[in-house]
C-alpha cells in the first residue's frame, strides 16, 4: 500500500487508543478520588461514633457514681482523648483549615478554648479549696481518732475549733468565690516575677496563659459567652468544608458540656447551672450528653444540694460528715457513754474513707485539670500554625 494508506488507516486506531487509555485514567482517577473521599469520611464518621459511645458508657453510671472525684477523672479523660483526635482530623486536613467557612469555624472555637482556660484556672483554684478543706478534717479525724487511747476534753476542743475552722473557710468559699483566686499561678510554670515578665513581654498568647481569675470574673458569665451562638453547622457549611464542619460543632459542644460539669462539680468565683445552651438530639452523640445534663440538673435541685458550694459527690460528703460531727461534738458530755463512744466511732470511719477519698483523689484530678489546659492550649496553637495564623495576637 503507498504511504499515504498506511497514515490513512493507522489515524483512527492511535485516536481510539488515546480514547481508552484517556478513559482508563479517568476511570483510575475517579476510583482513587472516591476512595480518599470514603477513608475521609469514615474517619469523620469514626470520630463521631467515638465521642458517642465514650459519653455512653459515662452516662451509664449509677447515682452515687455520677459527680464523683472518679466520674470527674473519667470525663476529662474523655474529653483529652477526643481533643486529640480533633487535632489530628485537622492535621490530616490542613488544606482545608484556611479556607471559608472553615476558617471562620475554627476562628470562633479557638475562641472559646481561650475563655475555657480562665476555667481551668478556676477550677484548679476550686480543687486547692477543697484541699483545705480536707486539711481541717483530717485535724478533726486525728484529734478523735481513739487508737486504744482514752477521748478527753482537750481532744474534742481539738476537734471542734477545727469544725469552726472549716465552717467558716466554706462559708468564706461560698459567699467571695475562690479563696485561692488571687494567687498568682498558671499551670505548668512557676510563679516568679522574671516568667511575670517574659508573658507579658512576648505577646502572643498572654491571654490564654492566664493568671487565677480576678475578684470580678464570673464563671457563669464565662459558660454563656462560650455558649454563645453555639449552633449546628447548616448543609452548605458542611459541603463547603468537606463535612469538617462538623467535628468541629461535635468539639464545641463537649467541651462547652465538660466546662458546665467543672463548674457545677467544683467550687468557684459566681458558679451557676442556668447557663443557656442546647444539646441537638440529631447527632447520636446528643443522647449521652442531654441525659447526663438533665440527671446533674436534677441532683442540683435536690434540697440538701441546692445551696452547696460544688456538685462533687465528695463534697456533699464532707458538708454532712462536718454537720454531722459539729452536733456530736457540741452534746457530747464527759465521761463519755458507750453509745457516744460509738456514735464517735462510727462518724471517725466515715470521715476517715472521706479523708481517703480526697487524698487519693484530689491531687490527681488538679493534674487532669492542667493536663486538659495543655491539650486546649496546643490544639490551639498547632490550629493557629495550620491556619497561617500562629503569630495572631488575642
Amino acid at each position: 500500500m503507498p504511504p499515504t494508506d498506511n497514515q490513512g488507516s493507522s489515524s483512527p486506531v492511535a485516536s481510539i487508543g488515546r480514547s481508552i487509555w484517556s478513559m482508563r485514567r479517568e476511570q483510575v482517577h475517579s476510583v482513587e478520588s472516591n476512595h480518599e473521599f470514603s477513608a475521609h469520611e469514615s474517619e469523620l464518621e469514626l470520630f463521631q461514633k467515638q465521642v458517642t459511645d465514650r459519653f455512653h458508657d459515662l452516662s451509664a453510671v449509677s447515682a452515687d457514681e455520677l459527680l464523683s472525684i472518679a466520674w470527674i477523672q473519667k470525663l476529662l479523660d474523655i474529653f483529652v482523648s477526643c481533643q486529640e483526635e480533633f487535632r489530628i482530623i485537622l492535621v490530616k486536613n490542613k488544606a482545608w483549615v484556611s479556607k471559608p467557612p472553615l476558617d471562620r469555624l475554627l476562628a470562633e472555637f479557638f475562641e472559646r478554648s481561650v475563655k475555657a482556660l480562665d476555667i481551668c484556672n478556676a477550677t484548679r483554684d476550686g480543687i486547692e479549696s477543697i484541699l483545705l478543706w480536707q486539711k481541717h478534717l483530717e485535724i478533726v479525724l486525728c484529734a478523735l481518732e481513739s487508737h486504744q487511747r482514752a477521748l478527753g476534753e482537750a481532744h474534742f476542743r481539738r476537734a471542734k475549733k477545727a469544725l469552726m475552722d472549716l465552717a467558716l473557710t466554706m462559708l468564706d468559699e461560698k459567699d467571695s468565690g475562690s479563696l485561692v483566686s488571687q494567687r498568682n499561678r498558671s499551670f505548668g510554670r512557676e510563679n516568679t516575677r522574671k516568667d511575670h515578665q517574659r508573658r507579658h513581654s512576648s505577646g502572643g498568647h498572654s491571654r490564654s496563659l492566664s493568671w487565677s481569675v480576678s475578684r470580678s470574673w464570673s464563671a457563669a458569665k464565662q459558660l454563656q459567652s462560650i455558649a454563645n451562638n453555639l449552633i449546628p453547622p447548616r448543609g452548605n457549611e458542611i459541603a463547603a468544608t468537606n463535612g469538617l464542619a462538623v467535628p468541629v460543632f461535635t468539639m464545641s459542644s463537649v467541651l462547652m458540656f465538660v466546662l458546665w460539669v467543672l463548674v457545677a462539680a467544683i467550687p468557684c468565683q459566681d458558679r451557676s447551672l442556668n447557663t443557656h445552651f442546647s444539646i441537638p438530639r440529631q447527632f447520636a452523640w446528643g443522647t449521652p450528653l442531654h441525659s447526663l445534663h438533665e440527671r446533674i440538673l436534677e441532683v442540683s435541685r435536690k434540697r440538701e444540694r441546692r445551696n452547696s458550694n460544688g456538685l462533687l459527690n465528695e463534697i456533699y460528703q464532707a458538708q454532712r460528715c462536718a454537720r454531722h460531727m459539729t452536733d456530736l461534738v457540741d452534746m457530747v458530755q464527759f465521761p463519755l457513754t458507750n453509745e457516744q463512744k460509738m456514735d464517735v466511732e462510727q462518724a471517725v470511719r466515715e470521715l476517715g474513707l472521706l479523708c481517703e477519698a480526697f487524698k487519693h483523689g484530689l491531687r490527681p484530678l488538679e493534674h487532669q485539670v492542667s493536663q486538659v489546659f495543655r491539650s486546649i492550649m496546643n490544639c490551639r496553637t498547632e490550629g493557629l500554625e495550620l491556619s497561617g495564623k500562629a503569630n495572631t495576637s488575642e
